[in-house]
């Protein structure tokens, strides 16, 4: 079950980050052999079981990634989430909206990181 798991895992997590990007974690950050183990955990318990769930559609999932990455300041996972919302179909404007929204929510200070992690990341993003 945990190998069927981590192989839809490995598909889902390509399918949201895309192959290039899944490939330069593959080949760079998770070539240590921690972050490997992260890497297997997450791709069987996060993408293979959560990701994989029927209820929600996949932009759905992605955008409360990107909201829960905001509203906790948790800018590095940000940047990757916010790849998965562009991938599945919500614009710059649409993600910055939703950021924006939630200033009267989590406060101001968060949102501005959020919003200036945001244009780092459409940048890297427009780069490729």
């Amino acid at each position: 079950m945990a190998d069927e798991l981590r192989t839809k895992g490995k598909a889902m997590r390509r399918k949201l980050m895309g192959d290039a990007y899944a490939d330069k974690l593959d080949n760079g950050l998770y070539k240590h052999p921690i972050m490997e183990k992260f890497a297997a955990y997450t791709q069987e318990a996060i993408f293979g079981s959560l990701w994989t769930r029927p209820g929600l559609d996949l932009k759905t999932r992605a955008m409360i990634c990107v909201v829960s990455d905001a509203a906790t300041g948790r800018d590095p996972e940000l940047k990757l989430h916010l790849r998965f919302a562009l991938n599945q179909g919500w614009t710059e404007d649409e993600l910055s909206e939703a950021l924006l929204h939630l200033a009267g929510y989590v406060g101001a200070p968060l949102v501005r990181e959020a919003l200036l992690t945001a244009i780092e990341t459409f940048k890297e993003i427009a780069a490729e």
